[in-house]
């Protein structure tokens, strides 16, 4: 396999940054294709999810994707090696993407031959919630080992998702982590958020995290 292109994405422009990223979800509705940002802190398991993800819906949907990280290219090999388009940014330092950094990375993905483009964003629960990427939908994971007092400590991230993923779930029982009570935090951020409770390791509960997503990209590229 050849080697994972790296894009190098240093600079950007912070100056209007919601009018950019509602360009570019404009440009996006025109070209067919929708984005996903998906957002977590470090070890979640957004690389894992993602593969389980890939495995169910590449033969359904023509899928791309940008994986940024500050340096390395570990998670745009794996990706790829689960054979879809898979290209490496990286953010010279910064902690996360903005609207003309995500741009810039579909360019390189280029977006004519993907109906699906999935953004793994920087590993953190601060910094991606602030800057909207042009995404048409945000999704995050929450790990059971994190503890369900997250949307508590970290309410943009929570506020600014339409569906949070809670991973991990076959080691619940060994952590202080209450179901109830991390529904009741996020409904609270916002009740409109889908919550799907997951193994990303087995697989279990993912089917449900990939109907919803088929069915948000069939509905944008209508």
């Amino acid at each position: 396999m050849d080697k994972v292109r790296i894009i190098e994405v240093k600079q950007s422009v912070f100056e209007n940054n919601d009018k950019k990223a509602d360009a570019l979800r404009n440009k996006l509705k025109e070209e067919k294709t929708f984005l996903l940002n998906l957002m977590s802190s470090p070890g979640a398991g957004k690389t894992t999810t993602l593969g389980q993800v890939i495995d169910r819906l590449k033969d359904k949907t023509r899928i791309g994707v940008m994986e940024a990280d500050i340096d390395g290219d570990v998670d745009a090999v794996a990706i790829a090696e689960k054979g879809v388009k898979s290209i490496q940014l990286h953010t010279g330092g910064m902690c996360h993407l903005d609207a003309a950094m995500t741009e810039q990375g579909l360019n390189e993905l280029g977006t004519a031959d993907v109906d699906f483009a999935i953004l793994e964003n920087v590993g953190n629960l601060v910094c991606p919630a602030e800057f909207d990427t042009g995404a048409v939908k945000n999704i995050m994971i929450l790990s059971v080992p994190e503890g369900h007092d997250k949307p508590l400590k970290y309410p943009l991230i929570f506020t600014v998702c339409d569906a949070l993923i809670i991973n991990k779930m076959d080691v619940i029982d060994f952590f202080d982590f209450d179901m109830d009570k991390v529904k009741e935090y996020a409904y609270m951020r916002n009740p409109n958020l889908k919550i799907f409770p997951i193994c990303a390791k087995t697989g279990e509960g993912v089917d449900a995290v990939c109907d919803w997503l088929l069915n948000q990209v069939n509905e944008w590229n209508k």
